[in-house]
């Protein structure tokens, strides 16, 4: 796919000076630091307190400012774009009743480390809060990145050694590549066995067989951070990942990712990348459509949250040149951070409201 704009150094190309380069915005757009939006995919416009969509429904806003690293201020606008419940009649809906699946979709690309580290340092207390949230919080934790090779193939040619080369990955799992399956090396399948530069290198305890992981799953922010840094020995196209993962071949019985998605379980989606996707195959609109073709063309039964190289939120938003932004703003509920900000944990939060926004209202298929 050819490059659609300028080029521009990826957020956190630096470390651990990546959040001072990254507030030398590019491509003629300016913005403060750690901006973060989110508007509706329904034609919301942003006034105050409130929004009023196209379709003459309202949705709550909130606003918060925070003060940067330079000593500026970001302001954080959030809408939950849910309606007026008309759609529903009189009944109230069943809601998720605690049933999340949540899919992690990871780039492999240079300089994201600093991005999988602070997302690795808040998953603990996202998944405190969520479950504080609901009485029977039952949920499927999955993580793929937006590469269709395992590994290091440099490395692979390289195995038994690691002595100096092509490899320069000093713990590369040589003496484990038998352990190594088809599904390791499938885009879109659940990872639990990294490789490569910033990688775990070893098989991951995931314990139950499956490629994701439950509530029963032991030792749960030590196998999330295990799955989750995924390195840097690879690429970025995500959304063809999220294109694979929802496939009927890989959920379906004998599918790498069999028993993730379930169809009365809240999808929630996490991005976390440091560009906007200009090479996988397909456009938003084609991965929006793999996600609601497994969701059962009900897009109120999904929350998007993207961890982005957000430029600002014009460009994210409006240009639509960002294809992950416009991919995460086709849905009613969606949140994004962009990832030069110091501290993941407050868009965190404002996710966990989201989901409970959006499992009060969910009506299982």
């Amino acid at each position: 796919m050819p490059y659609p704009g300028p080029v521009r150094l990826p957020c956190c190309l630096l470390v651990p000076l990546s959040v001072a380069a990254c507030e030398a915005r590019q491509l003629g757009q300016t913005s403060g630091p750690g901006v973060t939006s989110a508007t509706s995919a329904a034609g919301t416009s942003t006034t105050g307190e409130g929004s009023t969509s196209s379709d003459g429904s309202t949705a709550a806003v909130s606003s918060t400012t925070a003060v940067d690293s330079g000593g500026g201020t970001s302001e954080t606008t959030v809408v939950f774009d849910v309606g007026d419940g008309a759609d529903v009649g009189g009944a109230q809906p069943p809601g998720c009743k605690g049933k999340i699946d949540f899919l992690f979709v990871m780039s492999r690309q240079p300089f994201v480390t600093y991005i999988q580290d602070q997302l690795i340092a808040a998953f603990p207390k996202f998944i405190e809060t969520i479950e504080a949230k609901f009485a029977d919080f039952d949920f499927h934790i999955m993580v793929i990145d937006g590469d269709p090779e395992w590994g290091l193939v440099t490395c692979d040619d390289q195995c038994p050694t690691t002595a100096p080369g092509p490899c320069s990955v000093a713990d590369y799992p040589c003496a484990q590549l038998g352990a190594v399956t088809a599904c390791d090396r499938t885009l879109g399948a659940g990872l639990v066995f990294n490789a490569g530069a910033f990688a775990p290198n070893k098989p991951c305890e995931v314990g139950s067989g499956e490629r994701f992981l439950t509530r029963d799953t032991p030792k749960l922010n030590e196998t999330f951070a295990c799955i989750a840094q995924v390195g840097t020995s690879g690429r970025d196209w995500l959304g063809e990942a999220l294109t694979a993962a929802m496939h009927p071949t890989l959920n379906a019985a004998g599918g790498c990712n069999e028993g993730f998605l379930r169809d009365d379980a809240l999808l929630v989606v996490t991005f976390a990348s440091a560009t906007p996707d200009y090479y996988s195959d397909g456009t938003p609109a084609d991965w929006a459509q793999a996600v609601l073709d497994a969701k059962h063309g009900d897009n109120e039964s999904v929350v998007m949250f993207g961890i982005v190289d957000q430029l600002s939120p014009e460009w994210c938003e409006a240009e639509k040149q960002h294809r992950l932004c416009d991919l995460i703003g086709r849905f009613p509920y969606h949140l994004t951070e962009d990832c030069d900000v110091p501290d993941y944990g407050p868009a965190f939060d404002k996710a966990t409201d989201l989901v409970e926004v959006a499992c009060t209202a969910f009506i299982p298929q």
